[in-house]
């Protein structure tokens, strides 16, 4: 796949939270914390399994503010504690999402990169995920201002 292509499967947003990376890699770690805040606005999350760890599985449900219910599995692939968490999201439409926390003084920037397996699903997807993700983070920081 050309670098070209590569990008084009690329849906990505980043934010300065009012958090330390602690706090923030808390806001993930914690499954009662994430089933608060994961999702765009209005959903909300039953989960089945979460196993925060390296290879570790995460199962749920998101239900929709209309009704509808959209079951979840992922896999941790990989966690390095208040620095990076990477997620491989197994259900249709697939990807691998990327969290990268970074200090700055006392807040954090954070840059959110989905990576669909192909530049037409991600295409597909884009007007979709870039508002989803801006309102997913949106929630995150009411989490830790709480």
């Amino acid at each position: 796949m050309s670098q070209a292509k590569k990008q084009d499967a690329v849906v990505s947003t980043e934010r300065v939270l009012s958090a330390s990376p602690r706090d923030v890699f808390a806001a993930f770690e914690q499954a009662n914390r994430l089933a608060r805040w994961w999702g765009p606005e209005g959903f909300t999350n039953t989960f089945d399994h979460f196993e925060f760890t390296p290879g570790g599985r995460w199962i749920f449900v998101m239900h929709g503010p209309h009704g509808a219910s959209y079951p979840n599995e992922s896999v941790f692939r990989e966690i390095q504690p208040d620095n990076k968490i990477v997620i491989r999201h197994d259900s249709p439409p697939q990807f691998t999402l990327t969290v990268t926390l970074t200090a700055q003084g006392n807040k954090t920037h954070l840059s959110w990169v989905q990576k669909f397996d192909s530049a037409e699903v991600a295409a597909k997807l884009r007007p979709i995920c870039e508002p989803a993700n801006e309102q997913n983070l949106d929630r995150l920081e009411a989490v830790l201002a709480s």
